[in-house]
């Protein structure tokens, strides 16, 4: 009788002596794959991004329009607790790259992230928008002082807070699919999203029409690329 052989593992598969592994140790081996170049990678794309970001609001090409207020912007309320759902962004983008494989789908992940932001930069540059004045005294809220610093009122239109999301959702939402997750992870990532889209309206960083447009500059860039994912991508 011949020895049994362990089948070799794809690299979107694991086994143990019951069969496949579950969602679980699927994400945790999805993750693992080249740690280290998704940390240096996702670092090094923020820090590159703040410094277009910061050039553009500081030198834009015409005068900053003020946006306009409309209905929606008078439904949701001041909420300075909202600010911690509008910083989680920056750990909520680093899921999706996270989760991938090769290294093939790291670079083309990031060509499309950074095509999203720099469609969303040439906005700000040649069209520069900026949010109405609050008239709020943030001085006592902690986070607002530095917020101000940081992500200025200025960059309004699109929200790029809400396109990185929703690009980012979208890549979630079909790679949770792929892994035969739940539907209750499936919901989480839709309210997180959900979350921080209105936490840039409620802590006054955006106007309804900025959250709207950046929605759509989001979408149309997730589509096309899970569209165009090589299928070979796309089977495993």
């Amino acid at each position: 009788m011949l020895p049994s052989r362990t089948p070799e593992l794809s690299p979107n598969t694991a086994t143990t002596g019951s069969g496949t592994l579950g969602w679980s140790a699927h994400a945790l081996q999805r993750m693992r794959a080249h740690w280290v170049l998704k940390t240096l990678g996702i670092s090094a794309f923020m820090a590159l991004f703040f410094v277009g970001y910061f050039h553009v609001l500081r030198h834009p090409a015409h005068p900053v329009t003020t946006m306009p207020l409309i209905a929606p912007d008078r439904w949701v309320g001041f909420e300075p607790d909202a600010l911690a759902a509008y910083v989680s962004l920056w750990l909520y983008v680093g899921i999706a790259p996270g989760l991938l494989l090769t290294l093939r789908e790291l670079l083309e992940y990031g060509l499309w992230a950074a095509a999203l932001c720099m469609v969303g930069l040439a906005c700000f540059y040649f069209a520069p928008t900026a949010v109405p004045p609050t008239g709020l005294d943030l001085a006592g809220y902690p986070g607002f002082a530095l917020l101000q610093g940081v992500d200025a009122a200025g960059n309004a239109c699109p929200s790029l807070h809400v396109a990185t999301a929703m690009f980012t959702a979208v890549w979630i939402d079909h790679l949770l699919r792929e892994m035969r997750a739940g539907p209750a992870l499936r919901v989480v990532n839709a309210a997180w999203f959900v979350l921080i889209a209105w936490s840039t309206m409620a802590i006054r960083q955006h106007v309804a029409l900025d959250v709207l447009a950046g929605l759509l500059l989001g979408l149309a860039f997730a589509l096309p690329s899970l569209h165009w994912r090589p299928l070979q991508q796309r089977a495993r």
